[in-house]
């Protein structure tokens, strides 16, 4: 009885802590519920349905499309429109429950309006106040006069990742209701500003400008090498063919609008203006190292330097080295920083030794016939290294609670049990890891 009781206990507290969280969209929330739809289509034509998506701990308050009808009437700007809307976006987690919970009846929090850097001195905050009766206020920090906002009811709780909530009127923040300029949208002239002028050469007499400039509407990201990053890599872009070029400068652009606060919240894949219409991925890695936002692809990893300019639709950012695809540049390694020691083998192999250095600086050129596809292999690298410790991480549990059932006392099995339950804890990582890459 001890036995069973230990494992169930352990099994138990594994299922709490494996717990899969999945990935929200604000836009599938809110299609369920119609009374909202005018409120979801601005989120999603502002863009900040996908900043929304891609944050954790947060609470939106959405309003319904009557409420939203007073706001439109105002007749505001898109960009004008966005601020207001990312003023209903906190920066925290408040279901039900903690709403009408709150430590000493009020209390203040950040929004998406505050974390943009938009909303001047602390415009961007909210006060939430639990009144009596039942209700919770939200009272914009330059507007504290409002008093008609107030929850109504709970769309959509999934505890501290996203709350859903419907307030009754759209918080009224002169700050954020003030007028905004037109961005520009001439995407040409801006790209010609001092540092981005060797690639705007490039774009325009490899044609390749004709898809940024088409992209423009949607939203677009550029990510411009810089000058010397250009001279640099001069060498090896006069040996691409002229298809080659297009893809490797299509690969500096992203169809869609990313300011540099997504960008450092945006760990992982991107797709590329170069994956459109290709037989290949044509994608690299955003990566953050503190306040740095790098991109790595399988040849080079490249660092942001500066903002040219981030006005929605259009972000240009400056990079320090031309990004590079496995696509066109097969065989190709990033350079350590120290060479690795040569391995000490026979002498008699010196010769082939030194077939393989050519062969490796033939392999830094680009290839015009690279038509192999290297995901696959790496995909296959990936499965083997973890199916290896998917097998060994079982032959562990197993032995675990194999030998503390025959050899121990209660006491010792009730030990086993939560070693049993952090084994098959790593054992569901290293799965799902394993899951991944072999689906990728």
């Amino acid at each position: 009885m001890p036995t069973a009781t230990a494992i169930s206990l352990s099994i138990l507290f594994l299922l709490s802590l494996t717990t899969t969280i999945h990935a929200h969209n604000i836009t599938r929330i809110l299609a369920k519920h119609p009374e909202f739809s005018t409120f979801n289509h601005y989120l999603t034509i502002t863009h900040l349905a996908n900043e929304i998506n891609r944050r954790q701990t947060i609470t939106v308050c959405a309003v319904d499309n009557a409420a939203m009808s007073d706001l439109l009437s105002k007749g505001l700007s898109i960009q004008t429109i966005k601020n207001v809307l990312s003023l209903h976006v906190f920066a925290d987690y408040f279901g039900s429950k903690k709403l009408h919970q709150v430590t000493k009846g009020s209390t203040s929090t950040a929004t998406m309006y505050q974390a943009t850097g938009e909303a001047p001195g602390t415009a961007g905050y909210v006060h939430i106040t639990d009144v009596k009766g039942g209700k919770v206020r939200f009272t914009p920090e330059d507007n504290l006069s409002q008093t008609d906002s107030v929850y109504v009811k709970s769309i959509l709780e999934m505890p501290y990742n996203i709350s859903v909530i419907q307030i009754s009127s759209i918080l009224q923040s002169p700050e954020a209701e003030a007028p905004t300029a037109a961005p520009d949208l001439n995407l040409t002239s801006l790209l010609d500003r001092d540092g981005c002028q060797s690639f705007h050469n490039l774009l325009t007499t490899s044609g390749a400008i004709g898809t940024f400039l088409s992209s423009v509407e949607a939203g677009v990201t550029v990510f411009c090498p810089d000058d010397d990053a250009i001279t640099a890599f001069a060498p090896k872009y006069k040996n691409l063919t002229a298809a080659e070029k297009t893809s490797l400068l299509l690969y500096h652009g992203i169809p869609v609008y990313n300011s540099m606060g997504m960008l450092r919240s945006s760990n992982g894949l991107m797709n590329t203006l170069a994956t459109e219409g290709a037989k290949k991925k044509y994608d690299f890695t955003v990566q953050n190292d503190g306040n740095d936002v790098k991109l790595k692809t399988k040849v080079v990893t490249a660092t942001v330097t500066g903002t040219v300019v981030d006005d929605e639709p259009i972000a240009i950012y400056t990079l320090d080295k031309v990004l590079q695809p496995r696509e066109l540049f097969k065989g190709a390694v990033e350079e350590a920083d120290e060479p690795a020691p040569a391995p000490k083998g026979a002498k008699k192999k010196k010769k082939a030794a030194k077939k393989g250095d050519e062969a490796e600086e033939d392999a830094e050129a680009p290839g015009p016939g690279s038509d192999e596809d290297y995901s696959d292999d790496d995909a296959a690298d990936q499965t083997a290294s973890g199916g290896g410790r998917v097998v060994a991480m079982v032959s562990v549990v197993v032995m675990a609670v194999v030998d503390s059932g025959y050899h121990g006392s209660p006491t010792r099995v009730a030990h086993a049990g939560i070693e049993f339950s952090f084994y098959f804890l790593f054992l569901i990582y290293d799965l799902k890891i394993f899951i991944l890459f072999y689906l990728s």
